[in-house]
């Protein structure tokens, strides 16, 4: 028996053994099968997810072929006479305008580089195609388009731009005036200046230009302001501007001041932190002139240094207004349901959820001097920055108003709801920083013996935009 036993107990704990290791098996062929299924799913998520990016990026991918096919398909548009502009004779049939490159196509923007007459240039177009703006409803119901007087033009023109820019009529009449407050008087000059009507394919052109925000945005504003960029020609729905180096946040200055310092003459003149603090009092004067100058404060939701450059007197220029909004059309957008502030920010513009209402202010909290000041100013006149003069007593004060420039609130839009008096002293505040930066700046140029010269405003020289009179 004990034999048996042995054998028996032996077999036992063979057998046991041989079960723990074919559980161990299965167990382990579970997991593996687990983490193989687990590493399929993944890798097929992130092959579909790379398929998908790389589609998005190849369709709005920025080629030389696809962007000389669209001015083709605008030049043989020209030839149809369905469209026109004072540029068309120089891309289409002279030459004069020749290809060097796309810079940006998203959505159908198209962003072009080229040089008009042996000038740089950039073209753009909101739409690729002429065809996708909506057409002039009036021409449907006229058997010519001569049968349009140029006063009927300006009246369309006037309706239009005031639907683009988010004005009413009675936002023109307001007394005070501003620089914008007479948009008939303004596109009037423009309009008005032939005799002779206007063809079919001047009015289709021009109809085509009004219903992009930023042409229309800066043929307002040019006439009113040295910091925007110019518009110098168009041709069918494409408008060319001047060509100005943007800036980049990897540059530590922001902007290629070699660049300008060698083409201006302005080497030997100007340091780098004396251009730095000229570059600096343009955005305090361009801060100043969008706030006061105009019947309605015109307010900057995208401030990063892309959406600027400097000319090579150092004046600061928006060269990108896609997200540049008057009072109006300001309120409208920040006028929505929330549940807590960061409901109520749109890009760089923000206001204040009321918890009782769940409502946002429709008037806006920060400034354009406060973003500025946080995502500008604080980098170039960082400690790190300066180094050894860091330290001195004029670049410690500027360091503080940056500071404090990036802090203050304008706190205004619940006051003057509320019927308080609060609106004025938040304004008061922004204000006086506002002096306050200028007064410190002008002491550092004082103090580095600059020269006074430069800064002043851009004359353009050369070809004048004259397309459609507009």
């Amino acid at each position: 028996m004990l034999p048996g036993g042995l054998v028996s107990g032996g077999a036992g704990r063979g057998g046991g053994l041989c079960l723990l290791r074919w559980l161990g098996l299965r167990l382990w062929s579970r997991r593996g099968t687990l983490v193989f299924a687990l590493l399929w799913f993944g890798s097929w998520l992130f092959l579909n997810g790379l398929v998908l990016v790389h589609r998005s990026i190849l369709s709005d991918y920025c080629t030389d072929d696809k962007s000389k096919r669209i001015l083709q398909r605008l030049c043989l548009e020209f030839g149809e006479g369905s469209v026109t502009g004072d540029m068309c004779e120089d891309l289409c049939v002279l030459g004069l305008v020749e290809y060097k490159r796309c810079l940006y196509y998203e959505n159908g923007k198209k962003v072009i580089e080229a040089r008009w007459r042996g000038n740089p240039v950039i073209l753009k177009s909101k739409l690729e195609n002429f065809s996708s703006y909506e057409p002039l409803g009036i021409l449907d119901y006229q058997d010519t388009a001569e049968e349009l007087s140029p006063l009927d033009v300006v009246f369309y023109a006037t309706l239009e731009v005031r639907n683009s820019l988010g004005l009413a009529e009675d936002d023109e009449d307001e007394e005070g005036g501003g620089s914008n407050s007479s948009l008939a008087r303004l596109w009037g000059k423009k309009l008005k200046s032939r005799d002779k009507s206007y063809s079919r394919a001047e009015l289709a052109s021009l109809w085509s230009l009004l219903q992009q925000e930023e042409y229309t945005f800066l043929r307002v504003l040019q006439d009113l302001s040295t910091h925007v960029a110019k518009v110098l020609g168009s041709c069918g729905h494409f408008y060319a501007v001047e060509y100005l180096s943007a800036g980049h946040a990897w540059d530590q200055n922001i902007f290629s001041l070699e660049e300008v310092a060698v083409s201006s003459g302005a080497r030997g003149r100007w340091s780098s932190r004396e251009m730095v603090h000229r570059i600096a009092l343009s955005f305090l004067d361009m801060v100043g002139h969008f706030d006061n100058d105009f019947t309605h404060k015109l307010h900057l939701c995208d401030i990063k240094p892309e959406n600027f450059a400097i000319r090579k007197d150092l004046t600061v220029v928006a060269i990108d207004v896609d997200m540049a909004f008057f009072e109006p059309k300001m309120r409208d957008i920040l006028d929505q349901n929330c549940s807590s502030d960061d409901d109520c920010n749109f890009f760089d513009c923000s206001s204040r959820c009321h918890p009782d209402k769940r409502r946002c202010s429709a008037r806006r909290r920060n400034s354009n001097l406060q973003v500025i000041c946080e995502k500008i100013f604080r980098s170039w006149f960082s400690p790190t920055l300066l180094g050894a003069k860091a330290g001195l007593p004029l670049q410690v004060e500027l360091q503080r108003a940056v500071q404090e420039c990036s802090e203050t609130d304008g706190g205004e839009e619940e006051r003057e709801e509320d019927g308080g008096e609060g609106g004025g002293e938040a304004g008061q505040r922004i204000q006086s920083v506002h002096q306050r930066l200028l007064s410190i700046l002008t002491r550092l140029l004082q103090e580095g013996g600059a020269s006074d010269e430069g800064g002043g405003a851009w004359e353009e020289k050369g070809h004048t935009h004259t397309a459609l009179n507009f």
